[in-house]
């Protein structure tokens, strides 16, 4: 089981306010195949929220699009009312057409129909953090940034956040309203993103990657399950440490739906890589 004391021990302040732990939760799993749908077990989906927050996350990230809107209306099921520090993260930017299917939709009516539906499914006056999905091409980015910036100033917005962006989005975005969190491609053997990440750490920006194992990569797998075995760990444990690790204000989301799977990845904060572990896992994909 997870320390929970040690899970406390590693936190990050997003915007200055929002104290997470860096361990936290991400809710895309507990929908159907192709997160499209209700899930197969209802009620373990349910259990899944409930035990993260047991177990100490107080940082769970959902979007508009996962299901669409089945992951936000779990979270309010499972959760509301909201434990003190519960942060809620939510996104949207995307559209669904089906199964696998994420079309891009970034235009402010889109954005304004897609927030206020997560008001209401997540039960909340205002989301903390709001994280754009998409930058869309098909609309002018300072339409976007003008919406997002116009309702953090009516209140139904705390902070807002980015997703799949350069630096230079980024910059363009601050001029807009302060960025504090960016939700990026990122893992141990999928560095495309390292500029991003140090530019994200100078301006204590929160980085949140997603897809933190890229599981084809064989010889990542080899050099990952030869440390996993030092520690009796799993691969994806070690994979979830190294980013611990790698950089202080990376928060981590692995998502799942399953208690069993869920307890498996909070065991993540109890693994102490040393310096040799660390520098034999960097050697996987040395940063761009």
């Amino acid at each position: 089981m997870a320390d929970t004391a040690n899970l406390y021990n590693k936190i990050f302040t997003i915007g200055g306010d929002l104290i997470v732990s860096r361990l936290g939760y991400g809710a895309m799993r507990i929908t159907g195949k192709g997160i499209w749908g209700p899930p197969n077990n209802h009620d373990e989906s349910i259990s899944v929220l409930k035990r993260a927050v047991e177990l100490g996350v107080n940082f769970i990230d959902t979007a508009d699009s996962y299901g669409p809107y089945v992951s936000e209306e779990l979270i309010a099921e499972a959760l509301y009312p909201y434990p003190k520090g519960l942060v809620i993260a939510t996104k949207g930017g995307l559209e669904r057409t089906g199964p696998d299917q994420w079309p891009v939709n970034a235009h402010p009516d889109h954005l304004k129909e897609a927030l206020e539906g997560s008001l209401k499914r997540l039960k909340l006056d205002r989301i903390d953090l709001y994280q754009l999905h998409r930058i869309d091409p098909k609309v002018p980015a300072e339409d976007t940034f003008n919406f997002l910036k116009q309702a953090q100033q009516d209140g139904k917005i705390k902070h807002i956040g980015l997703s799949e962006v350069s630096v230079d989005d980024i910059k363009k975005a601050q001029q807009y309203f302060e960025v504090v969190s960016v939700q990026n491609m990122y893992s141990v053997d999928n560095r495309k993103w390292e500029a991003v990440l140090n530019y994200c750490k100078e301006q204590n920006i929160a980085f949140i990657p997603w897809f933190p194992l890229n599981a084809g990569n064989v010889a990542a797998q080899d050099k990952l399950k030869t440390i996993a075995e030092k520690y009796g760990a799993t691969v994806h444990q070690v994979a979830l440490s190294w980013l611990l690790n790698h950089a202080d204000n990376i928060l981590l989301i692995p998502g799942t739906s399953s208690v069993e799977h869920l307890e498996e990845n909070m065991k993540t904060i109890n693994i102490e890589l040393t310096a040799e572990d660390i520098a034999d896992l960097n050697t996987i994909s040395p940063a761009l």
